[in-house]
């Protein structure tokens, strides 16, 4: 397992942008599978994107495709997520998980690691 933490959340006015990263620790992160989830208040946990080790190949859902991108550096341990295009309903905690078992999956039992989370705010 790898150790996770977040950072870059805050508030911002809709149509605005924001960039996560996510520090991890471990001589194996660039192995890993890195994903991006999120939770907003009531509601479950989902999946918004994933890159492979290589940076190579990611996954998005549908509802950021397109205003989302996922970035890693191996030789930093970090992932990035650039949120642009911001809407209300992206408000919720971001987390970012590690799989280590090299699924590349949208399923949150497919990430073994995961951050602390950081909040996301976009008032319209």
């Amino acid at each position: 397992q790898v150790q996770l933490v977040e950072s870059g959340g805050g508030l911002v006015q809709a149509g605005g942008s924001l960039r996560l990263s996510c520090a991890a620790s471990g001589r194996t992160f660039s192995r890993y599978t890195m994903g991006w989830f999120r939770q907003a208040p009531g509601k479950e946990r989902e999946f918004v994107c994933a890159i492979r080790w290589s940076g190579g190949n990611t996954l998005y859902a549908d509802s950021v495709k397109g205003r989302f991108t996922i970035s890693r550096d191996n030789a930093k341990n970090t992932v990035y997520l650039q949120m642009n295009s911001l809407k209300p309903e992206d408000t919720a905690i971001y987390y970012c998980a590690a799989d280590g078992r090299y699924t590349f999956g949208r399923r949150i039992l497919d990430y073994d690691s995961w951050g602390q989370g950081t909040q996301v705010t976009v008032s319209s």
